[in-house]
């Protein structure tokens, strides 16, 4: 609603996980750095966790596209199945072709398309959001898959994405064999208020929004004090409050227009 009237290319503050917009705080950078340091080494299991709106998913997303041509992937977003709906749904999404449709059809064409990829010089890459929804039996079906591999190396490295309960779901004392197969995690945290600001910026050059509208440093202080750094927040209220702005024919967004967008991401009464 607001795009054309700021002279915007595209909507800066979309709560989808679009890569375009992903900016590479110091976290996101390590985070994104662990990422592609255990997959191109062939580290097996990479473990990434945040909390929610830290932009775990646009990473996954940012990761996907680096990997376009020289690794065949496949990316869960929905693992609430079980443990045999879930080996059904990676088979499906590598594009391997079962003999048989049970989990002995399923680990032998997924270990005949990793054995193809390896000998072409790829690798093979398992993406699975929202991995804290996973029960153990369903984790120790993923841990399984991890034993296809030559005498040298891991065919099929694992990363398992989610919210901080992840971790605490990988103490099960009957996932310690998976757990003792992770070789890297790393945990994303919210952004400070320098970063805050600078992805804000960002988000805003990327949509060709660069000096066409104004956050006043009392404005962006408070987004972050009010979503602590949380970037699904920070766009939820920066969306708002740029409507806000275009309701009131302005090209400013003020500390007021922030508290607004705030009260009613939150579903609190606002002042008439």
């Amino acid at each position: 609603m607001y795009r054309e009237f700021f002279g915007l290319t595209d909507e800066p503050f979309r709560i989808t996980p679009d890569p375009r917009f992903i900016y590479f705080s110091r976290k996101h950078q390590e985070a994104f750095a662990t990422l592609l340091y255990g997959i191109n080494y062939r580290k097996g299991f990479i473990e990434i966790t945040g909390e929610i709106g830290a932009g775990k998913t646009t990473l996954c997303r940012r990761l996907l596209s680096e990997l376009n041509g020289t690794a065949k992937t496949a990316l869960i977003l929905n693992p609430g199945l079980s443990d045999t709906q879930l080996l059904h749904a990676i088979v499906e999404d590598f594009g391997a072709k079962p003999r048989q449709r049970n989990k002995k059809g399923y680990f032998d064409a997924l270990n005949a398309l990793f054995l193809d990829m390896d000998r072409q010089g790829l690798t093979s890459v398992l993406i699975i959001d929202e991995a804290q929804n996973l029960g153990a039996k369903t984790l120790e079906q993923i841990r399984l898959l991890s034993n296809l591999e030559t005498e040298t190396k891991k065919l099929l490295q694992i990363v398992l994405v989610g919210q901080p309960e992840l971790r605490d779901n990988l103490r099960n004392p009957t996932l310690v064999q998976l757990r003792q197969r992770i070789m890297l995690r790393y945990h994303l945290s919210a952004l400070d208020a320098t970063e805050t600001e600078n992805y804000i910026l960002h988000r805003l050059r990327v949509a060709g929004g660069e000096s066409k509208i104004f956050f006043t440093p009392e404005a962006i202080r408070a987004i972050h004090e009010s979503t602590q750094g949380v970037p699904r927040l920070i766009n939820s209220i920066c969306d708002k409050a740029m409507l806000a702005a275009y309701v009131k024919e302005q090209r400013t967004v003020d500390e007021q227009m922030i508290e607004v967008a705030y009260q009613e991401a939150e579903g609190m009464a606002v002042p008439a």
